[in-house]
Formats: C-alpha cells, sequence, structure tokens
C-alpha cells in the first residue's frame, strides 16, 4: 500500500494520524467506518457535511461554556468521518473558546471540507 494511503493511529479514534493524500477528508478513514459500503459514505458525508455547517454558525454566536460543548461535539464527528484538519481547528476552539483565530480557521477548514464533500458527491 502506498504512504500517502496508509493511515496510522497512536489511539482509537483516529486522535492522531497521517493523513491520507492530504484531502480534507481521509478517505481511507472513512471507508474503513463504513466498512467500504458508498451509500452508507455519502449518506455520511450528506450529514456531516450539514451538522459541520450549522455548528460552525452555532459556534460563532456562542458563549464560551456553550462554545466549548459545541466545539467537543464538532471535534468528535469530525474525527469519526476522517476531518481530522477540522477535528484538530475543533479542539483548539475546545481549549481556547475565545481564541479568535482559531475560530477563523474552523470556518476555513468547514468551507473547504464542505465544498471537498461537494465535489465527490456530483
Amino acid at each position: 500500500m502506498g504512504r500517502a494511503l496508509q493511515v496510522e493511529y497512536d489511539m482509537p479514534g483516529g486522535e492522531t494520524n497521517r493523513f491520507s493524500s492530504g484531502r480534507p477528508i481521509d478517505l481511507v478513514h472513512l471507508a474503513t467506518q463504513t466498512m467500504g459500503d458508498r451509500d452508507l459514505e455519502r449518506e455520511v458525508l450528506s450529514m456531516f457535511s450539514r451538522q459541520a455547517f450549522s455548528l460552525s454558525e452555532s459556534l460563532r454566536g456562542a458563549k464560551s461554556e456553550a462554545r466549548k460543548r459545541l466545539a467537543h461535539t464538532l471535534k468528535g464527528s469530525a474525527r469519526g468521518v476522517g476531518a481530522f484538519g477540522l477535528a484538530q481547528c475543533a479542539e483548539r476552539i475546545e481549549e481556547a473558546p475565545s481564541d479568535r483565530n482559531a475560530m477563523r480557521q474552523l470556518e476555513a477548514r468547514v468551507a473547504e471540507v464542505r465544498d471537498f464533500i461537494a465535489s465527490i458527491s456530483r
């Protein structure tokens, strides 16, 4: 298996990994999670795209404690589908909910992930 397709985990759940092919979503990880079921992958990605958008909108106006909870939810969902870069941004917000730079980065990652999902869903 090529290095770009290799996925390694230090911990269950993808907390530490090597991204496959540098994509916004690790499709190898997603295929593992869905046992290769393409229809399930499309459904999961569609739901995740909507959830990521909704959570990022909610994060923008949330107070500190609510922002931590919302970021934690997004982090877990992002890890589940293999959006590890987005998960890292959400984790930064969870740890420092008033970090405006982290919020800007998260919004950019959400847009990147949603664009990627749209591009592979055609």
